[in-house]
């Protein structure tokens, strides 16, 4: 759902860029908490920030990997579900922009002007949607990680659909052509629908993958284990929580390797079989019209542009080289944010720090 230059006009643009950047600078506010760098973060929370950009990187990679859900259609993960179970929703939002904004200035993928709307569709849209559905599901479903894996899969489901209309939306504002609004959102929403029981299943698999190896890692998972219940003076009290230890042994050190490795295969090998066939907004663009005042992408000269390496001649090694130059590059760019974010500490919480001892 990548959207291009010239699908949205000026005004409307810069005002997605807005609304974006607010939302990234809200983020990078609350993604302290979530990464660890707060004195004050939750149980378990420091383990996120290396977490966080192998998630990016492998919502990049898996991007690529586009799968057929009609005659002609295909689909492929938009991941604000995933990014907000896994690391949190405000970690989750900057994964996304961080994967955007790789596609769009190395690849071509997804307009340079549109960045603030496809950050807005993609990324705050299907957070807040599938995390706020997430917690809903789990806090009324009984406790435990089949819950976990069911909610969100119709968390992942319900946001894709939902971006779509969020992309509607925007389009009846500050679209450049005049087609049928009604037409457009019948047709988006019906193809994303297929596309998102796609993303339930991805986010399903993940998350009940790593819940299976790490569930300390899993951040939408925190706290859902019934606290323990101490007897004093005659009544029964919750006990103070400690961090969860690691269900299984498997230390960091593997976790970040296998998190790394496996994105480096999809991205690297598994791409190269990816359906062609175009996704669903470029079919319905196609189809209702949308694509006429279409324009010509600025980093289309890009050595890298329509994730293939400039002058390699074979499909497959230009392909693979290109994916892999990508998932290196999310991970370099986004584990230098969530590193940055995690570390950064307020003036407030500097100004109450008592002066060590000398």
């Amino acid at each position: 759902m990548h959207v291009p230059d010239g699908f949205i006009n000026a005004p409307i643009s810069v005002a997605a860029g807005v609304a974006a950047a607010g939302a990234v600078a809200v983020s990078l506010r609350g993604a302290r908490r979530e990464l660890g760098g707060s004195p004050v973060g939750l149980v378990g929370a420091e383990r996120t920030a290396p977490l966080a950009g192998l998630v990016a990187a492998f919502i990049f990679a898996v991007q690529m990997l586009n799968f057929p859900v009609a005659a002609g259609t295909s689909g492929h993960l938009l991941g604000g579900a995933l990014a907000a179970i896994l690391v949190g929703p405000y970690t989750g939002v900057l994964c996304i922009a961080v994967v955007l904004l790789m596609q769009g200035v190395l690849f071509a993928d997804g307009g340079l002007t549109a960045l603030g709307v496809n950050i807005t569709v993609m990324g705050v849209v299907t957070v807040v949607v599938a995390y706020g559905l997430f917690r809903l599901l789990v806090t009324v479903l009984p406790r435990g990680r089949r819950s976990v894996t069911a909610a969100s899969f119709v968390a992942a489901l319900v946001s894709v659909p939902a971006a779509a209309g969020a992309f509607t939306l925007i389009y009846s504002v500050g679209g450049t052509t005049d087609v049928p609004i009604g037409k457009v959102l019948t047709a988006m929403v019906g193809v994303h629908v297929l596309i998102g029981i796609g993303e339930a299943v991805i986010t399903m698999l993940t998350v009940g993958a790593v819940l299976a190896v790490r569930p300390d890692l899993v951040y939408g998972a925190r706290g859902l284990s019934a606290p323990l219940k101490l007897r004093i003076g005659g009544e029964l009290v919750d006990a103070e929580p400690v961090a969860a230890p690691a269900a299984t042994g498997v230390s960091p050190r593997k976790v970040w390797l296998t998190g790394l490795a496996i994105p480096l295969v999809l991205a690297g090998v598994v791409s190269f079989y990816a359906s062609a066939s175009p996704d669903g907004l470029e079919k319905v663009a196609a189809d209702k019209g949308i694509d006429k005042n279409v324009e010509e992408h600025a980093a289309a000269d890009s050595p890298l542009a329509d994730y293939g390496v400039k002058d390699v001649s074979n499909a497959r090694i230009s392909g693979g080289l290109a994916g892999v130059i990508g998932v290196g590059a999310t991970v370099v760019v986004g584990s230098g944010v969530f590193l940055v974010v995690r570390r950064r500490r307020p003036a407030a919480d500097e100004a109450t720090r008592v002066p060590e001892s000398v």
